[in-house]
């Protein structure tokens, strides 16, 4: 059970750390720290992190589960109450303000851009993330419906969608309905890695990994990262600029995310430490609220390192409130909701969902 802890500790890190990523992005845009050098979209990189956890956990989770509407219940109520109580606060409230024309949150400035966030089919700034998430969810019922006796309609699926997006290029799927935005484009660009998510997490327990392989200094596979912003490296392909839809990046961060979950030992002391458990427990309230601290933060005349260390201790601060004593008690409470009655027991411990 103690080597099963420090497995999911590892997870929680990389959720900080792309956390992390996506803060460190939009503070160098927003105050031009380091003239720019680490924004440029890398954040990015931290939403594929992202992704890339959320596959992996939803297939490590939930595939090895009896398919059934009891099980099912028990997984939609368990993704609402971990993402859809804060984002609905963040969107409700952006729109409040914008209508008063405080944009001290989100520009939702009309009704039909806050029913396009409501339906989760449009998102303003960081808030862009949170549909593709959501009707991952529902994809993954699917896969989820192969699981048992058609598993390898899962590896066709993902490797037919896959080619399907390369011939097309990614289909542009936006405009509006009615005058309501929609954006599917994003969720289609992001596809490629929820589903190499989905594909490690159904190897996490089978794969064999030699003894020989795991090794402490694979962590340093983190460094390709940054070796990929646009400011900082040498690549002269599009791959740069394209990033979402590069299969390039996509095999580099796959290869980062591999390394990290199968290869560096459970007991990596920069990976499982309580530090990684605070930042990983706390990040998609970092991830939702930090733009607008930096926002704020940034009016103030005071020096750019000021700046940073001040924005990350409010964004940490207003983070670990938003995670304490709205985010836990109201998972809390809609898990409630769901059945008592289950064939195999979800485990809690490893409840560590984007």
């Amino acid at each position: 059970m103690w080597s099963y802890f420090l497995e999911i500790r590892k997870l929680n890190a990389l959720r900080g750390l792309a956390a992390i990523i996506v803060f460190i992005t939009h503070f160098s845009d927003i105050t031009n720290w380091l003239d720019g050098a680490l924004g440029g979209g890398s954040g990015a990189y931290g939403v594929m992190l992202f992704f890339l956890l959320s596959g992996f956990l939803m297939s490590y989770l939930y595939l090895g589960q009896e398919f059934s509407k009891v099980n099912i219940k028990r997984y939609l109520l368990a993704r609402t109450a971990r993402v859809v109580p804060l984002y609905l606060i963040v969107v409700l409230s952006s729109y409040l303000l914008s209508i008063g024309d405080y944009n001290s949150l989100y520009n939702i400035s009309n009704h039909n851009t806050l029913i396009g966030h409501l339906l989760f089919v449009y998102g303003e700034s960081v808030l862009w993330s949170i549909p593709p998430e959501i009707q991952f969810y529902f994809i993954f019922i699917i896969f989820w419906s192969f699981a048992k006796s058609r598993i390898g309609y899962i590896y066709l699926a993902i490797i037919a969608v896959l080619i399907f997006l390369f011939f097309t290029n990614f289909p542009r799927v936006y405009g509006d309905l009615n005058g309501i935005p929609y954006n599917l484009f994003n969720t289609l660009r992001s596809l490629p890695y929820f589903f190499i998510g989905v594909i490690f997490g159904m190897h996490f327990n089978s794969l064999k990994v030699p003894k020989y392989l795991r090794k402490h200094w694979f962590i340093l596979v983190l460094f390709l990262i940054p070796m990929m912003y646009p400011q900082i490296t040498n690549i002269t392909s599009d791959a740069k600029t394209r990033m979402w839809l590069s299969y390039e990046v996509l095999l580099v961060m796959s290869s980062v995310f591999f390394c990290i979950v199968f290869l560096v030992p459970n007991n990596n002391l920069l990976l499982a430490n309580k530090l990684s458990d605070f930042i990983g427990k706390i990040s998609y309230s970092l991830y939702l609220l930090h733009m607008p601290i930096i926002t704020l933060v940034n009016q103030l005349n005071v020096s750019v390192k000021f700046k940073l260390l001040l924005s990350l201790a409010l964004t940490i601060s207003i983070a670990y409130i938003s995670f304490r004593y709205f985010e836990k008690p109201v998972a809390r409470l809609i898990r409630r909701a769901a059945p008592n009655k289950s064939n195999k027991p979800i485990r809690r411990d490893c409840e560590i969902a984007p």
